[in-house]
């Protein structure tokens, strides 16, 4: 093996050495991006999605080779997301309809591009912080789940992910909390064999109160069968002391940003709280 000295880029990715600090970006590949859409010089937004609701699969579609464009920009989008964790959401909604996309869908994909071309100096900060557990922040909705896994103070695994079935109550939709729980779980085991192991335990947070009772409750109730091999794996990871579920308010749940629209002084405070920011922002600071 050989020593190429200090990491400055990777797959892509340019990592800039900020003091102690790590800023992880992918300035220049947005930029390519946005030329190869034809819009270097379009006005930027402030939110990469709207407060409407979900896209739907209605309107106009797109010629064959505006079908191709729409495609290929909504891979390299996906791409992006491993530094702007920000626009998971917008992206994720893109995606789902690559296989007959329509005309709002690339407005909805133009709309992200303006606000990536606003906010091309942002990215990913990692700073050295305290030895911490991981603390997964799910927040989960009736057709979209999401989560962010922080280890101490920094962002190392998030998702938006439509779920694969259709709740029958907002317990149900809200115990995706499941998913952050696995993923948890995972890096606890590869911190482990990594020799070194997690002391504490994990503190996993969720705006239901009904999926916060669930994890500790051990009696099965009827109406929860549908979900039950989520209910034993949760209650098990508790009983063993690995994972701790509590509850957090709806106006502290940065997850959010990961399955809805938000207004843009929400999105901007949540956005923060995920450690995205511009290269030379203070820790404390934003953009």
């Amino acid at each position: 093996m050989k020593d190429l000295g200090i990491l400055h880029h990777f797959l892509g990715m340019h990592v800039q050495h900020l003091g102690s600090n790590l800023f992880l970006s992918q300035q220049q590949y947005m930029i390519e991006i946005l030329e190869r859409a034809g819009m270097a010089d379009c006005k930027s937004c402030l939110t990469p999605v709207d407060l409407n609701p979900k896209l739907s699969a209605e309107g106009p579609p797109l010629s064959s080779t505006g079908a191709t464009d729409f495609r290929s920009l909504a891979g390299a989008l996906q791409w992006l997301t491993f530094t702007r964790p920000d626009i998971s959401y917008a992206v994720q909604q893109v995606c789902l309809h690559m296989h007959d996309p329509r005309e709002t869908h690339l407005a909805a994909l133009k709309r992200i591009l303006r606000y990536v071309r606003g906010t091309l100096h942002m990215g990913l900060l990692i700073r050295p912080s305290t030895p911490a557990d991981c603390a997964g922040c799910p927040d989960t909705r009736r057709s979209t789940s999401g989560y962010a896994l922080f280890l101490g103070d920094n962002l190392v695994s998030w998702s938006s992910k439509r779920q694969n079935t259709v709740s029958r109550s907002s317990a149900e939709a809200e115990y995706r909390v499941a998913n952050a729980v696995a993923e948890a779980t995972w890096l606890r085991q590869l911190l482990s064999e990594l020799h070194t192991p997690l002391r504490k335990t994990t503190l996993v947070y969720c705006d239901n109160i009904s999926s916060v009772y669930m994890s500790a409750n051990h009696v099965q109730h009827q109406r929860t069968k549908h979900i039950e091999i989520d209910l034993h794996f949760v209650r098990e990871r508790v009983a063993l002391g690995d994972v701790r579920v509590l509850h957090v308010p709806t106006t502290s749940q940065f997850a959010d940003i990961f399955n809805k629209g938000l207004p843009s002084s929400v999105f901007t405070e949540f956005r923060s709280s995920l450690n995205v920011r511009c290269s030379d922002d203070s820790t404390a600071g934003g953009c």
